[in-house]
């Protein structure tokens, strides 16, 4: 069962990562569409109308969909110069704090997003120029965040089984 969840975990936060991906390519693809439609005005192309617009939306989701990712391969900022001389047991006891801080973290943002997205739904704004409703650009990041959630209480399950277990895990490996 463990390994199951761990699986599924890991496919969820891998999956939501390759959606971020793709929507980093499409970003790419419509600016770089864009520039080069403004810089041949004279062959009768333009600009993409809302590039910009298109453009927040596409990276607001991509990172929210980046931190289930990160979270699950521990790829976060960290800082070894006096953990690499600290024993086993206490980088155990910094790995539960520092999960359980980032659960904390990704709970707060979380619920301040959905707050948000429920306030712009709420009063019906949209996008200056292709008029879209600014609700879905906080829904979609809301995906990622709720992504991050779960990796990230199960980030702390995987440090609390290591913490009482003894064994060095580096999130569903074990160390040898």
């Amino acid at each position: 069962m463990f390994d199951r969840i761990d699986r599924l975990m890991r496919s969820l936060a891998a999956f939501l990562a390759i959606l971020g991906g793709l929507a980093l390519i499409a970003v790419i693809l419509a600016t770089v569409t864009s520039v080069s439609g403004r810089a041949l005005l004279w062959a009768g192309l333009g600009p993409i109308r809302g590039d910009f617009e298109l453009v927040e939306l596409g990276t607001g989701f991509a990172v929210f969909a980046f931190l289930p990712w990160v979270q699950i391969n521990r790829q976060h900022a960290s800082v070894e110069i006096l953990t690499m001389h600290l024993g086993d047991t206490a980088n155990r006891v910094i790995d539960m704090v520092s999960d359980l801080l980032m659960l904390a973290i990704a709970l707060l943002l979380t619920w301040k997003h959905w707050d948000g997205t429920l306030d712009k739904l709420a009063y019906g704004e949209t996008t200056f120029i292709i008029q879209y409703p600014i609700w879905w650009a906080y829904a979609s990041g809301l995906v990622g965040a709720i992504g991050f959630v779960l990796v990230s209480t199960w980030c702390v399950i995987l440090s609390a089984r290591a913490l009482v277990s003894g064994q060095n895990q580096s999130h569903g490996e074990t160390v040898h």
